[in-house]
């Protein structure tokens, strides 16, 4: 998910400030095992970071994504996964900005035990942050990145070629969502006369691009398209251009702080039609801020709570008590900090870890193979999972409640 491009090299100038910005926070697990005796931990400890917003409009997904990395390195160290070794969590707040991001990916590759990241939400962070892991040959799982050219670059539709070798992510992504998106509006809702307002950023340009080429070639009309600011309170404006049009429905490329408040605003101007995004406008949050009946968003997976795989994971979750909700990347991020964790495991397996490993773990995250909380974790020669599971969730009764799950064929 999620701003503009910026060029590495000015990101990278810009992290090596010391500006205080972000967390810098560890976080440890418990030291017994399973069993009911000790583990060997005398190696030392070593970290896996996550880079995510713990604060600001898109923390709610950030804390899910933080806990559930915690979640999954305390159950390691309780079963003494890595042998002679503690797992640590470090937690930099990105505050869903890249450049932000870039300076929290600066602190932790500047750390020989950090293993691996966890992270990060949002594709524009996740752009700042690439170049800068891979200079320290540092794996980096996203649980929630989703534009395609992260891994297949900017061709990724005609000439797809992975950009970097170190990063991965267990979600599906937009090529797959915005089609998936527009079949379901198009085909199984009736809509053929669509309005498309965006917020200008990765994600949201991105997956709203995928969107309209599949809603033209399934007959829709676009009617009319407009672009809100990331910090955009007062919609009226865009509310009024695309009125005229007479819009049946208005596909939103964003994120759930501007989108809430977008529905609530069209409604109370007289155009109460559904709004529909994708995975960045799937949480509770979009209903507090204003989303409404019939209003539609697609997310990667199926249904956490409705997932055998998942249930030992929302067991766990729950146990901990979290303050927060493990929300849409909650099970996404377990599984991604899982396959840094297995693929650690087999890396210092009879020896110790050293920076000098990081190529060998990246390699095995490459052949990790394993049963995750959302389903099987595989990744193809490009970093990408090879789940490509999607959901259509529908607010009823001022809640989700999903409505479809598949895949698109094309």
């Amino acid at each position: 998910m999620r701003n503009q491009t910026v060029k590495a090299a000015v990101l990278v100038a810009g992290a090596l400030l010391l500006a205080a910005c972000g967390t810098n926070k560890t976080e440890s697990g418990g030291a017994t095992s399973g069993n009911g005796g000790s583990c060997d931990q005398s190696k030392g400890t070593l970290i896996i970071g996550v880079i995510a917003p713990q604060s600001g409009g898109l923390s709610a997904l950030g804390l899910g994504i933080k806990n559930s990395a915690q979640l999954a390195a305390d159950q390691a160290n309780e079963k003494c996964a890595v042998k002679g070794y503690k797992l640590a969590v470090q937690t930099e707040d990105d505050q869903a900005t890249a450049q932000v991001g870039a300076q929290a990916a600066t602190r932790l590759s500047s750390n020989a035990n950090v293993v691996g990241v966890v992270g990060t939400l949002n594709s524009s962070v996740a752009q700042s942050v690439q170049p800068i892991l891979k200079n320290k040959s540092i794996v980096q799982v996203s649980p929630a990145n989703t534009n395609p050219s992260l891994t297949r670059g900017a061709d990724y539709g005609t000439a797809p070629k992975r950009q970097f070798d170190n990063y991965f992510r267990v979600c599906a992504t937009d090529d797959n969502q915005g089609p998936y998106a527009a079949k379901y509006l198009v085909g199984k809702a009736g809509k053929k006369n669509i309005a498309i307002i965006t917020d200008g950023k990765t994600y949201g340009e991105g997956l709203a691009a995928e969107f309209k080429k599949q809603a033209e070639k399934d007959g829709a009309k676009i009617a009319a398209t407009a672009k809100v600011g990331e910090r955009d309170t007062d919609f009226s404006t865009v509310i009024g251009t695309i009125t005229g049009s007479q819009p049946d429905a208005v596909y939103y490329g964003g994120e759930y702080p501007q989108a809430g408040p977008l529905s609530k605003q069209m409604k109370d101007a007289g155009l109460n039609i559904p709004v529909m995004g994708g995975d960045g406008i799937y949480d509770p949050k979009f209903i507090e801020l204003g989303g409404k009946e019939g209003d539609l968003a697609t997310s990667v997976g199926a249904p956490t709570e409705t997932l055998d795989t998942a249930k030992a994971f929302v067991d766990a979750y729950k146990a901990k008590a979290f303050k927060d909700d493990f929300s849409a990347y909650g099970a996404f991020s377990y599984d991604a900090a899982n396959s840094i964790i297995g693929a650690l495991a087999k890396t210092v397996e009879g020896g110790d870890w050293s920076d000098s490993k990081r190529a060998d773990l990246i390699k095995n995250v490459q052949a990790y193979s394993g049963q995750g909380a959302t389903g099987e974790i595989k990744f193809d020669e490009y970093g990408d999972s090879t789940n490509k599971l999607l959901t259509v969730y529908k607010v009823s009764g001022g809640k989700w409640v999903a409505d479809e799950t598949g895949t698109y064929s094309g």
